[in-house]
Protein backbone atom coordinates (compact mmCIF):
# COMPACT_ATOMS: atom_id res chain seq x y z
CA UNK A 1 0.00 0.00 0.00
CA UNK A 2 1.55 3.15 -1.39
CA UNK A 3 0.15 6.80 -0.21
CA UNK A 4 0.35 9.29 2.46
CA UNK A 5 -0.37 7.20 5.83
CA UNK A 6 -3.97 7.61 7.09
CA UNK A 7 -3.74 8.77 11.08
CA UNK A 8 -5.83 6.49 13.60
CA UNK A 9 -8.30 8.80 15.02
CA UNK A 10 -7.99 8.61 18.92
CA UNK A 11 -10.82 8.96 21.68
CA UNK A 12 -11.10 10.59 24.65
CA UNK A 13 -11.25 8.80 27.70
CA UNK A 14 -13.88 9.43 30.58
CA UNK A 15 -13.33 10.60 33.88
CA UNK A 16 -15.00 7.21 35.19
CA UNK A 17 -12.72 5.70 32.98
CA UNK A 18 -9.50 6.83 34.43
CA UNK A 19 -10.85 6.42 37.72
CA UNK A 20 -11.73 2.72 37.27
CA UNK A 21 -7.97 2.40 35.99
CA UNK A 22 -7.12 3.86 38.98
CA UNK A 23 -8.55 0.92 41.07
CA UNK A 24 -7.43 -1.16 39.28
CA UNK A 25 -4.00 -0.50 39.94
CA UNK A 26 -4.89 0.05 43.41
CA UNK A 27 -6.53 -3.56 43.86
CA UNK A 28 -3.53 -4.85 41.39
CA UNK A 29 -1.12 -3.42 44.29
CA UNK A 30 -3.01 -4.86 47.04
CA UNK A 31 -3.23 -8.77 45.36
CA UNK A 32 0.72 -8.10 44.85
CA UNK A 33 1.37 -6.85 48.51
CA UNK A 34 -1.24 -9.90 49.69
CA UNK A 35 0.72 -12.34 47.95
CA UNK A 36 4.14 -11.12 49.31
CA UNK A 37 3.59 -10.92 52.88
CA UNK A 38 0.61 -12.99 53.50
CA UNK A 39 1.06 -16.56 55.10
CA UNK A 40 1.56 -19.30 52.39
CA UNK A 41 -1.45 -21.60 53.71
CA UNK A 42 -3.74 -18.43 53.26
CA UNK A 43 -2.10 -17.72 49.60
CA UNK A 44 -2.43 -21.40 48.59
CA UNK A 45 -6.12 -21.13 49.92
CA UNK A 46 -6.99 -18.34 47.81
CA UNK A 47 -5.29 -19.04 44.51
CA UNK A 48 -6.98 -23.03 44.76
CA UNK A 49 -10.41 -20.94 45.79
CA UNK A 50 -10.25 -18.93 42.34
CA UNK A 51 -9.33 -21.71 40.44
CA UNK A 52 -11.99 -23.62 41.81
CA UNK A 53 -14.38 -20.67 40.99
CA UNK A 54 -12.65 -20.23 37.04
CA UNK A 55 -13.57 -23.08 36.21
CA UNK A 56 -17.65 -23.07 37.06
CA UNK A 57 -17.31 -19.81 35.19
CA UNK A 58 -18.61 -18.99 31.77
CA UNK A 59 -14.99 -18.69 29.48
CA UNK A 60 -17.14 -16.20 26.83
CA UNK A 61 -17.18 -12.77 26.92
CA UNK A 62 -21.37 -13.25 26.55
CA UNK A 63 -21.76 -15.83 29.29
CA UNK A 64 -19.29 -13.26 31.72
CA UNK A 65 -21.53 -9.97 30.68
CA UNK A 66 -24.60 -12.06 31.15
CA UNK A 67 -23.22 -13.21 34.52
CA UNK A 68 -22.68 -9.82 35.16
CA UNK A 69 -25.92 -8.60 34.41
CA UNK A 70 -27.63 -11.43 35.89
CA UNK A 71 -26.64 -11.90 39.10
CA UNK A 72 -27.38 -8.29 40.47
CA UNK A 73 -30.59 -8.82 38.83
CA UNK A 74 -31.16 -12.19 40.96
CA UNK A 75 -29.98 -10.58 44.45
CA UNK A 76 -32.21 -7.41 43.69
CA UNK A 77 -35.24 -10.07 43.04
CA UNK A 78 -34.22 -12.11 46.38
CA UNK A 79 -33.67 -8.37 48.74
CA UNK A 80 -37.29 -7.46 47.23
CA UNK A 81 -38.77 -11.12 47.53
CA UNK A 82 -37.74 -10.64 51.10
CA UNK A 83 -39.01 -7.79 52.02
CA UNK A 84 -42.46 -8.43 50.39
CA UNK A 85 -42.69 -11.54 52.35
CA UNK A 86 -41.43 -10.08 55.76
CA UNK A 87 -43.35 -6.46 55.48
CA UNK A 88 -45.96 -5.97 52.85
CA UNK A 89 -47.51 -9.71 53.06
CA UNK A 90 -47.09 -9.74 56.70
CA UNK A 91 -48.99 -6.35 57.40
CA UNK A 92 -51.68 -7.31 54.68
CA UNK A 93 -52.50 -10.54 56.33
CA UNK A 94 -52.29 -9.15 59.59
CA UNK A 95 -54.62 -6.52 59.24
CA UNK A 96 -57.16 -8.59 57.24
CA UNK A 97 -56.92 -11.07 60.33
CA UNK A 98 -57.29 -8.04 62.74
CA UNK A 99 -60.77 -7.49 60.75
CA UNK A 100 -62.26 -10.65 60.93
CA UNK A 101 -61.52 -11.01 64.60
CA UNK A 102 -62.87 -7.65 65.52
CA UNK A 103 -65.98 -9.09 63.41
CA UNK A 104 -65.62 -12.06 65.46
CA UNK A 105 -65.72 -10.30 68.40
CA UNK A 106 -68.06 -8.14 67.44
CA UNK A 107 -70.54 -11.31 66.60
CA UNK A 108 -69.64 -12.45 69.95
CA UNK A 109 -70.75 -9.42 71.95
CA UNK A 110 -74.29 -9.71 70.12
CA UNK A 111 -74.80 -13.54 71.17
CA UNK A 112 -73.26 -13.01 74.39
CA UNK A 113 -76.34 -10.01 75.40
CA UNK A 114 -78.75 -11.23 77.82
CA UNK A 115 -81.82 -9.07 76.32
CA UNK A 116 -82.45 -10.97 73.54
CA UNK A 117 -84.18 -14.58 73.15
CA UNK A 118 -82.16 -17.36 72.06
CA UNK A 119 -84.12 -17.51 68.32
CA UNK A 120 -83.71 -13.53 68.57
CA UNK A 121 -79.97 -13.77 69.25
CA UNK A 122 -79.73 -16.95 66.70
CA UNK A 123 -81.63 -14.27 64.26
CA UNK A 124 -79.07 -11.20 64.25
CA UNK A 125 -75.91 -13.37 64.76
CA UNK A 126 -76.67 -14.99 61.53
CA UNK A 127 -78.19 -12.48 59.09
CA UNK A 128 -75.03 -9.55 60.99
CA UNK A 129 -72.73 -12.41 59.81
CA UNK A 130 -74.21 -13.42 56.61
CA UNK A 131 -73.70 -9.49 55.63
CA UNK A 132 -69.66 -9.44 56.37
CA UNK A 133 -69.32 -12.90 54.48
CA UNK A 134 -69.49 -14.95 57.45
CA UNK A 135 -71.39 -18.37 58.27
CA UNK A 136 -72.56 -18.59 61.96
CA UNK A 137 -74.51 -20.07 64.40
CA UNK A 138 -74.92 -20.73 68.11
CA UNK A 139 -74.47 -24.00 69.34
CA UNK A 140 -75.75 -25.46 72.30
CA UNK A 141 -73.79 -25.56 75.48
CA UNK A 142 -72.86 -29.35 74.85
CA UNK A 143 -70.03 -28.02 72.26
CA UNK A 144 -68.01 -26.21 74.71
CA UNK A 145 -65.74 -29.49 75.70
CA UNK A 146 -65.03 -29.77 71.72
CA UNK A 147 -63.21 -26.50 71.78
CA UNK A 148 -59.34 -27.07 70.25
CA UNK A 149 -56.37 -24.94 70.69
CA UNK A 150 -55.02 -22.84 68.23
CA UNK A 151 -51.99 -24.00 65.82
CA UNK A 152 -48.75 -22.49 65.10
CA UNK A 153 -50.10 -21.74 61.04
CA UNK A 154 -49.64 -17.66 60.73
CA UNK A 155 -53.25 -16.72 59.67
CA UNK A 156 -54.44 -18.70 62.86
CA UNK A 157 -51.55 -16.73 65.25
CA UNK A 158 -52.77 -13.65 63.94
CA UNK A 159 -56.52 -13.78 64.50
CA UNK A 160 -55.73 -15.04 68.03
CA UNK A 161 -53.74 -11.90 68.32
CA UNK A 162 -56.80 -10.14 67.35
CA UNK A 163 -59.38 -11.58 69.46
CA UNK A 164 -57.00 -11.76 72.57
CA UNK A 165 -56.44 -8.05 72.16
CA UNK A 166 -60.30 -8.07 72.06
CA UNK A 167 -61.75 -10.19 74.66
CA UNK A 168 -61.39 -13.06 77.03
CA UNK A 169 -64.06 -15.51 75.71
CA UNK A 170 -62.40 -18.64 75.44
CA UNK A 171 -61.96 -19.61 71.67
CA UNK A 172 -60.56 -22.06 69.26
CA UNK A 173 -59.37 -22.07 65.77
CA UNK A 174 -59.22 -24.67 63.17
CA UNK A 175 -58.77 -25.13 59.41
CA UNK A 176 -61.71 -27.92 57.64
CA UNK A 177 -60.99 -30.21 55.67
CA UNK A 178 -60.88 -28.55 52.41
CA UNK A 179 -58.22 -26.08 53.63
CA UNK A 180 -59.53 -23.17 51.97
CA UNK A 181 -61.98 -21.96 55.21
CA UNK A 182 -61.35 -21.73 58.90
CA UNK A 183 -63.31 -22.21 61.64
CA UNK A 184 -63.93 -20.69 65.07
CA UNK A 185 -65.75 -21.00 67.87
CA UNK A 186 -66.48 -18.94 70.81
CA UNK A 187 -67.83 -19.87 74.43
CA UNK A 188 -70.75 -17.20 74.85
CA UNK A 189 -74.17 -16.50 76.48
CA UNK A 190 -76.00 -20.05 76.11
CA UNK A 191 -74.05 -21.66 73.77
CA UNK A 192 -71.06 -21.83 71.56
CA UNK A 193 -70.42 -19.13 68.48
CA UNK A 194 -69.70 -20.91 65.72
CA UNK A 195 -68.30 -18.94 62.67
CA UNK A 196 -66.50 -20.37 59.33
CA UNK A 197 -65.59 -17.93 56.89
CA UNK A 198 -63.24 -18.28 53.70
CA UNK A 199 -59.25 -18.28 54.15
CA UNK A 200 -58.71 -15.53 51.58
CA UNK A 201 -60.50 -13.15 53.86
CA UNK A 202 -57.79 -13.39 56.65
CA UNK A 203 -55.24 -13.69 54.15
CA UNK A 204 -53.03 -11.95 51.55
CA UNK A 205 -53.92 -14.82 48.91
CA UNK A 206 -52.62 -12.79 46.05
CA UNK A 207 -48.90 -13.09 46.97
CA UNK A 208 -47.91 -15.00 44.00
CA UNK A 209 -48.68 -12.57 41.61
CA UNK A 210 -46.03 -10.54 42.80
CA UNK A 211 -43.73 -13.22 41.95
CA UNK A 212 -45.15 -13.94 38.66
CA UNK A 213 -44.78 -10.21 37.58
CA UNK A 214 -41.23 -10.11 39.18
CA UNK A 215 -40.00 -13.26 37.40
CA UNK A 216 -41.41 -12.20 34.12
CA UNK A 217 -39.89 -8.86 34.16
CA UNK A 218 -36.40 -10.21 35.29
CA UNK A 219 -36.64 -12.44 31.85
CA UNK A 220 -37.69 -9.98 29.64
CA UNK A 221 -34.84 -7.66 31.25
CA UNK A 222 -32.27 -10.44 31.00
CA UNK A 223 -33.81 -11.15 27.21
CA UNK A 224 -33.31 -7.14 26.35
CA UNK A 225 -29.62 -7.47 28.13
CA UNK A 226 -28.69 -10.36 26.00
CA UNK A 227 -29.78 -8.06 22.57
CA UNK A 228 -28.02 -5.45 23.59
CA UNK A 229 -24.58 -7.24 25.25
CA UNK A 230 -24.95 -9.63 21.91
CA UNK A 231 -24.85 -6.47 19.71
CA UNK A 232 -22.27 -5.06 21.80
CA UNK A 233 -20.01 -8.25 21.07
CA UNK A 234 -20.32 -8.67 17.46
CA UNK A 235 -17.55 -5.91 16.70
CA UNK A 236 -15.02 -7.91 19.13
CA UNK A 237 -15.75 -10.77 17.32
CA UNK A 238 -15.65 -9.51 13.89
CA UNK A 239 -12.09 -7.52 15.36
CA UNK A 240 -11.01 -10.94 16.32
CA UNK A 241 -11.95 -12.52 12.47
CA UNK A 242 -10.62 -9.93 10.98
CA UNK A 243 -6.74 -10.36 13.19
CA UNK A 244 -7.01 -13.71 12.32
CA UNK A 245 -7.67 -13.48 8.41
CA UNK A 246 -4.64 -11.16 8.28
CA UNK A 247 -2.49 -13.21 10.62
CA UNK A 248 -3.00 -16.30 8.21
CA UNK A 249 -2.72 -14.19 5.20
CA UNK A 250 -6.22 -13.73 3.82
CA UNK A 251 -7.52 -10.41 2.47
CA UNK A 252 -9.59 -8.61 5.36
CA UNK A 253 -12.98 -7.47 3.65
CA UNK A 254 -15.60 -4.80 4.65
CA UNK A 255 -13.97 -4.54 8.26
CA UNK A 256 -15.13 -1.13 9.84
CA UNK A 257 -14.55 -0.55 13.50
CA UNK A 258 -17.96 -0.46 15.26
CA UNK A 259 -19.25 -0.67 18.86
CA UNK A 260 -17.90 0.94 22.27
CA UNK A 261 -15.42 2.77 22.18
CA UNK A 262 -13.04 1.07 23.43
CA UNK A 263 -13.96 -1.56 21.02
CA UNK A 264 -13.07 1.02 18.37
CA UNK A 265 -10.23 2.41 19.49
CA UNK A 266 -8.54 -1.33 18.87
CA UNK A 267 -9.88 -1.61 15.20
CA UNK A 268 -8.62 1.72 14.77
CA UNK A 269 -5.18 0.35 16.10
CA UNK A 270 -5.17 -2.78 14.06
CA UNK A 271 -6.37 -0.87 11.30
CA UNK A 272 -3.30 0.83 11.64
CA UNK A 273 -0.96 -1.79 12.41
CA UNK A 274 -2.14 -3.65 9.29
CA UNK A 275 -1.48 -0.51 7.18
CA UNK A 276 1.93 -0.45 8.95
CA UNK A 277 2.86 -4.06 8.12
CA UNK A 278 1.44 -3.93 4.36
CA UNK A 279 4.18 -0.71 3.54
CA UNK A 280 6.78 -2.46 5.54
CA UNK A 281 6.38 -5.38 3.47
CA UNK A 282 5.85 -3.84 0.14
CA UNK A 283 8.94 -1.82 0.40
CA UNK A 284 10.80 -4.72 1.68
CA UNK A 285 9.79 -6.67 -1.27
CA UNK A 286 11.00 -4.17 -3.68
CA UNK A 287 14.23 -3.58 -2.65
CA UNK A 288 14.60 -7.59 -2.28
CA UNK A 289 13.39 -7.72 -5.72
CA UNK A 290 15.72 -4.74 -6.84
CA UNK A 291 18.77 -6.46 -5.25
CA UNK A 292 17.98 -10.00 -6.49
CA UNK A 293 17.71 -8.83 -9.66
CA UNK A 294 21.31 -6.89 -9.74
CA UNK A 295 22.65 -9.87 -8.19
CA UNK A 296 21.20 -12.34 -10.77
CA UNK A 297 22.80 -10.29 -13.40
CA UNK A 298 26.00 -10.27 -11.87
CA UNK A 299 25.78 -14.28 -11.67
CA UNK A 300 24.58 -14.69 -15.34
CA UNK A 301 27.72 -12.37 -16.51
CA UNK A 302 29.47 -15.18 -14.51
CA UNK A 303 27.80 -17.93 -15.84
CA UNK A 304 28.25 -16.49 -19.41
CA UNK A 305 31.94 -16.18 -18.80
CA UNK A 306 32.49 -19.44 -17.62
CA UNK A 307 30.78 -20.39 -20.71
CA UNK A 308 33.66 -18.95 -22.56
CA UNK A 309 36.42 -20.66 -20.68
CA UNK A 310 37.72 -24.48 -21.42
CA UNK A 311 36.23 -27.44 -19.36
CA UNK A 312 37.98 -27.96 -16.39
CA UNK A 313 38.77 -29.05 -13.11
CA UNK A 314 38.96 -25.17 -12.44
CA UNK A 315 35.68 -24.31 -14.18
CA UNK A 316 33.95 -26.77 -12.69
CA UNK A 317 34.28 -25.70 -8.79
CA UNK A 318 33.40 -22.11 -10.08
CA UNK A 319 30.56 -23.08 -11.99
CA UNK A 320 29.63 -25.16 -8.78
CA UNK A 321 30.29 -21.87 -6.48
CA UNK A 322 28.21 -20.20 -8.90
CA UNK A 323 25.01 -22.23 -8.83
CA UNK A 324 25.39 -22.36 -5.02
CA UNK A 325 25.23 -18.81 -4.84
CA UNK A 326 22.04 -18.75 -7.08
CA UNK A 327 20.44 -21.08 -4.45
CA UNK A 328 21.63 -19.22 -1.42
CA UNK A 329 20.50 -15.70 -3.46
CA UNK A 330 16.84 -17.68 -4.13
CA UNK A 331 16.87 -19.01 -0.16
CA UNK A 332 17.12 -15.38 0.89
CA UNK A 333 14.81 -13.42 -1.05
CA UNK A 334 12.43 -16.21 -0.54
CA UNK A 335 12.55 -16.16 2.76
CA UNK A 336 12.76 -12.13 3.27
CA UNK A 337 9.88 -12.12 0.78
CA UNK A 338 7.75 -15.20 2.37
CA UNK A 339 4.42 -16.33 0.79
CA UNK A 340 1.94 -13.58 2.18
CA UNK A 341 0.76 -12.47 -1.32
CA UNK A 342 -0.43 -16.09 -2.10
CA UNK A 343 -3.81 -16.48 -2.03
CA UNK A 344 -4.73 -19.37 -0.36
CA UNK A 345 -6.64 -22.61 -2.69
CA UNK A 346 -7.61 -26.16 -2.26
CA UNK A 347 -5.44 -28.71 -2.25
CA UNK A 348 -4.80 -32.17 -1.62
CA UNK A 349 -2.27 -32.13 1.50
CA UNK A 350 -1.75 -36.32 1.51
CA UNK A 351 -1.03 -35.31 -2.47
CA UNK A 352 1.40 -32.54 -2.01
CA UNK A 353 3.50 -34.71 0.75
CA UNK A 354 3.64 -37.87 -1.24
CA UNK A 355 4.95 -35.78 -4.13
CA UNK A 356 8.02 -34.13 -1.72
CA UNK A 357 8.94 -37.62 -0.75
CA UNK A 358 8.91 -39.03 -4.01
CA UNK A 359 11.08 -36.05 -5.37
CA UNK A 360 13.31 -35.61 -2.41
CA UNK A 361 13.40 -38.31 -0.10
CA UNK A 362 13.82 -41.62 -2.57
CA UNK A 363 16.82 -40.24 -5.29
CA UNK A 364 18.30 -40.14 -2.07
CA UNK A 365 17.59 -43.84 -1.23
CA UNK A 366 15.78 -43.08 1.98
CA UNK A 367 12.97 -45.73 2.73
CA UNK A 368 9.71 -44.19 3.12
CA UNK A 369 6.91 -44.95 5.82
CA UNK A 370 3.52 -42.50 4.95
CA UNK A 371 0.87 -42.57 6.58
CA UNK A 372 -2.53 -40.06 6.06
CA UNK A 373 -5.67 -40.23 8.00
CA UNK A 374 -8.72 -37.91 8.31
CA UNK A 375 -9.44 -35.48 4.76
CA UNK A 376 -6.78 -34.14 3.05
CA UNK A 377 -8.43 -31.55 1.53
CA UNK A 378 -7.70 -27.77 2.63
CA UNK A 379 -7.39 -24.21 2.01
CA UNK A 380 -3.97 -23.16 2.30
CA UNK A 381 -1.76 -21.15 0.05
CA UNK A 382 0.22 -24.06 -1.90
CA UNK A 383 3.32 -22.72 -2.66
CA UNK A 384 4.38 -21.84 0.62
CA UNK A 385 2.56 -24.91 2.30
CA UNK A 386 5.00 -27.15 -0.64
CA UNK A 387 7.92 -25.29 0.72
CA UNK A 388 7.09 -25.95 4.12
CA UNK A 389 6.62 -29.83 4.08
CA UNK A 390 9.85 -29.60 0.95
CA UNK A 391 12.36 -28.10 3.98
CA UNK A 392 11.44 -30.76 6.61
CA UNK A 393 11.42 -33.51 4.09
CA UNK A 394 14.39 -32.55 2.88
CA UNK A 395 16.43 -32.17 6.10
CA UNK A 396 15.18 -35.36 6.85
CA UNK A 397 16.39 -36.57 3.62
CA UNK A 398 19.80 -34.83 3.92
CA UNK A 399 20.36 -35.65 7.71
CA UNK A 400 19.08 -39.28 8.21
CA UNK A 401 20.64 -42.15 7.60
CA UNK A 402 18.17 -45.29 6.01
CA UNK A 403 14.68 -43.87 6.17
CA UNK A 404 12.18 -41.17 6.99
CA UNK A 405 8.57 -41.45 8.75
CA UNK A 406 5.85 -38.97 7.73
CA UNK A 407 2.06 -39.56 9.60
CA UNK A 408 -0.34 -37.32 8.65
CA UNK A 409 -3.72 -36.67 10.94
CA UNK A 410 -6.39 -34.29 10.62
CA UNK A 411 -8.55 -34.55 13.42
CA UNK A 412 -10.67 -31.78 15.34
CA UNK A 413 -10.30 -28.81 13.32
CA UNK A 414 -6.39 -29.41 13.63
CA UNK A 415 -4.29 -30.68 10.74
CA UNK A 416 -1.17 -32.40 12.31
CA UNK A 417 1.82 -33.82 10.26
CA UNK A 418 5.12 -35.73 11.62
CA UNK A 419 8.25 -35.59 10.26
CA UNK A 420 10.73 -38.18 11.56
CA UNK A 421 14.14 -39.43 10.53
CA UNK A 422 16.74 -41.73 12.31
CA UNK A 423 20.13 -39.34 11.81
CA UNK A 424 22.02 -37.61 14.52
CA UNK A 425 19.23 -35.48 15.84
CA UNK A 426 19.50 -32.24 17.45
CA UNK A 427 20.40 -31.42 20.87
CA UNK A 428 17.61 -30.28 23.43
CA UNK A 429 19.63 -27.16 24.12
CA UNK A 430 19.28 -25.91 20.67
CA UNK A 431 16.14 -26.75 19.14
CA UNK A 432 14.85 -23.23 19.57
CA UNK A 433 17.81 -22.14 18.21
CA UNK A 434 18.04 -23.68 15.17
CA UNK A 435 14.65 -21.99 13.88
CA UNK A 436 16.35 -18.67 14.04
CA UNK A 437 17.35 -17.41 10.12
CA UNK A 438 20.93 -18.05 9.08
CA UNK A 439 21.20 -20.10 11.94
CA UNK A 440 23.55 -24.01 11.32
CA UNK A 441 23.87 -26.35 13.73
CA UNK A 442 27.06 -27.86 12.16
CA UNK A 443 28.42 -29.47 15.27
CA UNK A 444 25.36 -31.90 15.30
CA UNK A 445 25.18 -32.25 11.57
CA UNK A 446 27.23 -33.26 8.79
CA UNK A 447 29.51 -29.93 8.12
CA UNK A 448 30.06 -30.44 4.42
CA UNK A 449 26.41 -30.56 3.62
CA UNK A 450 25.78 -27.11 1.76
CA UNK A 451 23.07 -24.54 3.50
CA UNK A 452 22.00 -21.23 4.34
CA UNK A 453 20.38 -21.62 7.66
CA UNK A 454 16.69 -20.56 6.38
CA UNK A 455 15.12 -23.83 5.91
CA UNK A 456 13.52 -24.09 9.41
CA UNK A 457 13.00 -20.54 9.86
CA UNK A 458 11.18 -20.64 6.42
CA UNK A 459 9.27 -23.57 7.74
CA UNK A 460 8.06 -21.75 10.92
CA UNK A 461 7.32 -18.92 9.38
CA UNK A 462 5.01 -20.69 6.84
CA UNK A 463 3.47 -22.17 9.58
CA UNK A 464 2.80 -19.82 11.72
CA UNK A 465 1.24 -17.44 8.90
CA UNK A 466 -1.60 -20.40 8.73
CA UNK A 467 -1.94 -19.82 12.27
CA UNK A 468 -0.07 -23.04 13.30
CA UNK A 469 3.42 -24.33 14.30
CA UNK A 470 6.53 -26.20 14.21
CA UNK A 471 7.72 -27.95 17.49
CA UNK A 472 10.76 -29.80 17.10
CA UNK A 473 11.98 -32.96 19.53
CA UNK A 474 14.02 -36.46 19.68
CA UNK A 475 12.15 -39.23 17.51
CA UNK A 476 11.80 -42.50 18.70
CA UNK A 477 13.91 -43.97 15.67
CA UNK A 478 16.90 -41.91 16.98
CA UNK A 479 16.62 -38.37 14.86
CA UNK A 480 14.71 -35.52 15.06
CA UNK A 481 10.92 -35.17 14.88
CA UNK A 482 9.36 -32.48 13.56
CA UNK A 483 5.64 -31.39 14.37
CA UNK A 484 3.36 -29.48 12.20
CA UNK A 485 -0.10 -28.48 13.54
CA UNK A 486 -2.28 -26.10 11.35
CA UNK A 487 -5.43 -25.26 11.95
CA UNK A 488 -8.36 -27.17 9.55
Amino acid sequence: MTGTPVPEPSERRGRISAGLDRLDDFTRHVRVFVSRYSPRVLRRAWVGTGHAINRWLPKGLLGRSLLIVVVPMLILLSVLTGVFMDRHWILVTQRLSDAVAGQIVGLATIADTNDLTDLQRAAIVASTGGAMGLNVEIMPTSEIGRLRRSSTDIVHSMLADGILKRTHMPFSIRDLKDDNRIEVRMVVHGGVLRVEFARNLAYAANWHFFLVWMVCTALFLVLVSLIFLRNQIKPIERLAAAADAFGRGRPVEGFAPSGAREVRQAAHAFIGMRRRLERQIEQRTTMLAGVGHDLKTILTRFRLGLALLPEGEETADLRSDVAEMEAMLEAYVDFARGDADEAPQPMDVEATIADCLRQMAEPVGRTVHSTFTGDGALTLRPTAFRRLIANLVGNAARYGRSAIWVTGERREGWLSIVVEDDGPGIPDSELEAVFRPFYRLDAARNQDVPGTGLGLAIARDVARSHGGDIELGPSPHGGLKATIRLPA
